[in-house]
């Protein structure tokens, strides 16, 4: 598997592009649960993949890397990307998983997604884990889901480049109070704790969808309201988290202030961190965030980069 420091990309895999579409490349036709019992007594499904299936349950959607590299730091041995390859290609025949891929007038996308179908749900449930997969979860439009694996790379990164890493949770429930609206974080949130102090980070990816400045101006008036009504124990944080934009591009991160700061949707008592998907390809996440401070002379924002020891390996 090439390293996250390998790849030369100069746009996010995950990144918006004209025209985008999401296309079928699953398996169409009808398996039986007995066809999948027979495998699964035969030995041909195997405990490696239900853990497999736990992930994509976990992440909604998620690539072959994100899986390998999840699995790999959960100590579970794979061998290589071309094995998992092999395993998620049964998991599609047996319509256990299914397939998409991404395409626009610049072409096919380079990664595959993967995500549920009605067999998994089944093979989950009779472990007793956990499933709330239902079929119209597939027909999530191409930014919710690019949003989804934006996020995964994020909290991918953390766990493998934090040494204070200390959990996630992928789709964490926030409340506004007083606009009694529950809203869920788009890229997921992580707690870090170092020399018995914790702290959570919670991840809002941008992306430039169709009409995003006006889908930002409402999910911040979602934050402020959580924010400046925060209490202990308030959507289950303890201590205030840290609200942190993950964007396209170093232009979207200002792009994506400006919205906030024209729409007067700063939070009073919190600074906002801001970062993009690239950033975390870096060997080391302690200077992978940016914030916006005021030049007072001038009256204009400028855009700085943070050292965070926190987040040191």
């Amino acid at each position: 598997m090439v390293e996250d420091n390998q790849i030369k990309a100069e746009v996010s895999p995950f990144a918006i592009r004209e025209g985008e579409i999401k296309v079928f490349d699953g398996k169409d036709g009808y398996v039986s649960m007995n066809q999948i019992i027979h495998k699964i007594n035969i030995g041909h499904i195997t405990d490696i993949h239900f853990k497999i299936l736990e992930l994509v349950n976990e992440f909604e959607f998620i690539t072959s890397r994100q899986l390998f590299q999840l699995l790999e730091y959960k100590g579970i041995e794979i061998k290589s990307q071309d094995k998992l390859n092999n395993k998620l290609e049964q998991l599609v025949k047996t319509k256990i998983l299914t397939r998409y891929y991404f395409n626009s007038e610049d072409g096919k996308g380079i990664y595959r997604i993967y995500c549920l179908e009605k067999m998994g749900k089944y093979l989950l449930n009779s472990k007793e884990i956990e499933c709330k997969w239902q079929p119209t979860d597939n027909t999530k439009p191409v930014p919710m889901i690019k949003k989804r694996l934006a996020g995964n790379q994020t909290i991918i990164a953390y766990l493998r480049k934090v040494k204070a890493m200390d959990g996630y949770t992928v789709k964490p429930v926030i409340t506004a109070k007083q606009l009694n609206k529950n809203f869920k974080a788009t890229g997921g949130s992580v707690k870090l704790t170092k020399n018995g102090k914790s702290i959570s980070f919670i991840f809002e990816v941008i992306r430039r969808e169709e009409d995003w400045n006006k889908k930002l101006v409402e999910k911040m008036k979602l934050y402020k309201d959580f924010y400046e009504n925060f209490q202990p124990m308030d959507s289950g944080y303890i201590t205030m988290p840290q609200l942190i934009f993950v964007c396209e591009d170093d232009k979207h991160m200002i792009e994506t202030f400006k919205t906030i700061i024209m729409n007067k949707l700063e939070i009073s008592n919190l600074k906002l961190y801001f970062t993009t998907d690239l950033k975390q390809n870096s060997d080391t996440l302690d200077e992978s965030l940016s914030t916006f401070i005021l030049d007072k002379e001038v009256n204009k924002y400028k855009m700085e980069s943070i050292e965070l020891k926190l987040l040191e390996m």
